[in-house]
């Protein structure tokens, strides 16, 4: 990383002239976020709650503007190719004055759209217009899966792109941004506009020159990291004339990113509120020896604590609670030990994330071992996250426990939130299938209203329903013999997991089944493409964890199709409803047959806080009883946790306030 520094855990332009070109005096074309107190917060989510839900006028614009578009296909298919580049180069200069509006923008989308039948081969059918234009309009447009979100945001991008805006269509990994420039490729370079990709291995210079680009397609991940490096070239907003001045006299380096005038988030829920309950930090290391020292002690005085006596285990946030007594005894242990252990807030502090470590973080759930390291799962996503590290010294905690080498702590020198990130842009628009349950949250945060549309073709998947199980064994079996008979029909098989632990185990599983399969998880994600290709042949077995829920297209041959197509077993339930519906929605896209059920067990993480015993007696019984009763009980689990990661959603954000208003203060931006 430039400069030493590193994001250290999510837990871490604008401008028309070439890049590379004369030093242009627009720094970096962005919103000047606004700061707002507790009072201003409840008005805002009370706001969104009514603007997520009555978005009339947006609707009624949509319709108004899909229509024109329509209207205009038949006359744009008449025109060969170099007539067509004629009348592209007369409407963009009504474009580029006016904006993204009015008659020229309709137009624009017209053209596009004929030109991603003429050089993909694949013709944007209306509801795709319809979401694309959402998009330009600043909301977020809600489509079911299978609907055809990457060919909406390429519409979108070039659209402003060709308006001389510089787009970002930021997706939630590197995986899927690599895969839609390369599938688009042809698209945007008949529009004449250049596509770039941010990929992690590029340098500063490279990234530069990439972002100088038209369009770009780069992970969150990618590129809010680089947003906060350029943080620390930049002064705030209070410098911009001095900053602007140093280029021009000292020649300095201009930010990497050009500024953040129009961004498409793909999977909208997952980066702008599953990704914001922490907060991304670039970080300098510390000394590993006093690391390694400072976890052996904290682990130390962790192992003479006593749960019930000393201190309580708080499941549902991850978190530990000393007693009153066992503060006290910790002061007694700490007496003997070096001065930084009797600073009591510190040493409880690590007393406590020693115990965390132990109780609450677990190998093939939260993290797997890699070439001796700890590497970080994401849980939304199920992907390794090797630049991420817990913080506070919890990573180095975890480390201890697993016995591997101790890692320097990262110490943050730049911060912020995806929150105010994505607040800056100038024009922010986002694609979910998804978003309905947090569209006041995300009106409220982004100032995004949520725009639902209705699928292109009737849906044709089938829910078979929820079968639960005294346990994980007799769950295990049970998914077994029902892939057997799946097989023997000739239908491919998705079976989704929470975890990488979950999805070993099932491997083993089927192997002493001896049931030919695959797995897909963070520990073969390099893997990705390949395995998700063959996942829709007839007979094929996929184990799953969740990264095969989020942009991932399963095609089913006729054969499957005639057979009744994809069937999903979900064996887990995610934190979040939402996260099961986007692995449902592998099967039965764009019409075709599918098929989906449950297969849970009640000994579940995510019922280990659940105390419902009626329904536990009932969950585990045949017939609608019994099924009624599974569905609350999980049904509530996934409430727990939804409603623990809301708030700390909140949590963050308040305190993202309250520090920037600590910041501003001392004249600094972040």
């Amino acid at each position: 990383m430039p400069d030493g520094t590193s994001p250290s855990n999510f837990l871490i332009g604008g401008h028309a002239d070439d890049a590379m070109g004369p030093v242009s005096l627009d720094v970096f074309p962005a919103r000047k976020d606004e700061r707002l107190d507790k009072i201003d917060q409840a008005v805002q989510m009370a706001l969104g709650e009514i603007t997520g839900r009555t978005t009339l006028v947006q609707r009624l614009r949509a319709d108004r503007r899909t229509r024109r578009v329509i209207a205009r296909e038949t006359a744009l298919q008449g025109m060969d190719d170099a007539a067509l580049r004629r009348h592209l180069d007369a409407i963009r200069t009504d474009l580029v004055r006016g904006g993204l509006t009015g008659a020229p923008l309709c137009e624009t989308v017209a053209i596009v759209r004929d030109v991603a039948r003429r050089t993909l081969g694949l013709r944007p059918h209306d509801v795709q217009i319809r979401a694309a234009l959402i998009l330009l309009d600043g909301a977020l447009a809600e489509m079911a899966t299978g609907e055809g979100k990457s060919l909406v945001a390429a519409i979108a991008a070039a659209t402003a792109g060709l308006a001389r805006i510089s787009t970002h269509v930021v997706t939630v990994n590197d995986y899927l941004a690599e895969r839609d420039v390369e599938e688009m490729q042809s698209f945007f370079e008949w529009l004449g506009l250049r596509v770039g990709c941010i990929r992690h291995e590029d340098d500063p210079a490279s990234r530069r020159e990439i972002y100088g680009r038209d369009v770009v397609y780069a992970s969150n991940k990618e590129i809010s990291f680089d947003y906060l490096r350029d943080t620390l070239r930049m002064p705030g907003e209070q410098g911009k004339l001095r900053f602007k001045l140093r280029r021009l006299t000292k020649g300095e380096a201009r930010p990497v990113i050009r500024g953040l005038q129009f961004a498409i988030v793909d999977e909208a829920d997952s980066v702008l509120v599953d990704d914001a309950r922490t907060p991304l930090i670039l970080s300098r290391e510390t000394d590993v020896a006093a690391e390694a020292e400072w976890a052996a002690t904290a682990y130390g005085l962790a192992d003479k604590m006593y749960e019930g006596l000393h201190y309580e285990q708080k499941p549902e946030r991850r978190q530990i609670e000393l007693t009153d007594f066992g503060k006290d005894r910790l002061e007694d242990y700490a007496a003997a030990l070096e001065p930084l252990w009797h600073n009591r807030v510190q040493r409880e502090q690590a007393v406590c994330q020693a115990l965390s470590a132990r109780l609450f973080f677990h190998h093939g759930d939260q993290y797997v071992l890699q070439e001796g390291k700890v590497v970080i799962v994401d849980e939304y996503t199920g992907r390794l996250m090797p630049e991420r590290s817990w913080n506070d010294g919890l990573h180095q905690l975890v480390e201890m426990k697993e016995g591997v080498e101790i890692t320097p702590r990262k110490l943050s020198i730049a911060r912020t939130t995806y929150q105010r990130f994505f607040r800056r842009y100038l024009r922010l628009a986002g694609m979910s299938g998804t978003a309905r349950e947090l569209r006041a949250e995300i009106s409220a945060v982004y100032r995004m209203p949520t725009l639902p549309l209705a699928t292109r073709l009737p849906v044709a998947r089938r829910n078979l329903g929820t079968r639960v199980f005294a346990s994980e064994r007799q769950k295990w079996s049970a998914v077994i013999d029902r892939v057997i008979e799946l097989r023997d029909a000739g239908r491919p098989v998705l079976i989704g997991t929470r975890t990488v632990a979950a999805s070993q185990a099932l491997h083993a599983a089927l192997e002493a089944a001896e049931i030919p399969h695959v797995v897909l998880n963070a520990l073969n994600d390099h893997e990705e493409g390949a395995l998700v290709a063959e996942a829709g042949q007839p007979g094929q077995v996929t184990v799953a964890t969740n990264m095969a829920g989020r942009g991932v297209h399963i095609g089913v041959s006729e054969n499957v199709v005639a057979a009744g197509g994809l069937h999903v077993i979900l064996t887990e339930r995610h934190d979040s409803a939402r996260i099961d519906r986007q692995l449902i929605g592998r099967t039965a896209r764009q019409g075709q047959p599918g098929s989906y059920e449950a297969m849970l067990a009640l000994d579940d993480f995510l019922l280990q806080n659940v105390r419902a015993p009626l329904l536990r007696m009932f969950a585990g019984s045949n017939g609608p009883l019994g099924r009624t009763a599974a569905r609350l009980l999980f049904r509530n689990g996934q409430r727990r946790a939804e409603r623990a990661n809301a708030r700390a959603r909140r949590a963050l954000f308040t305190h993202d306030q309250r520090l920037q208003g600590w910041l501003a203060f001392a004249g600094v931006e972040e």
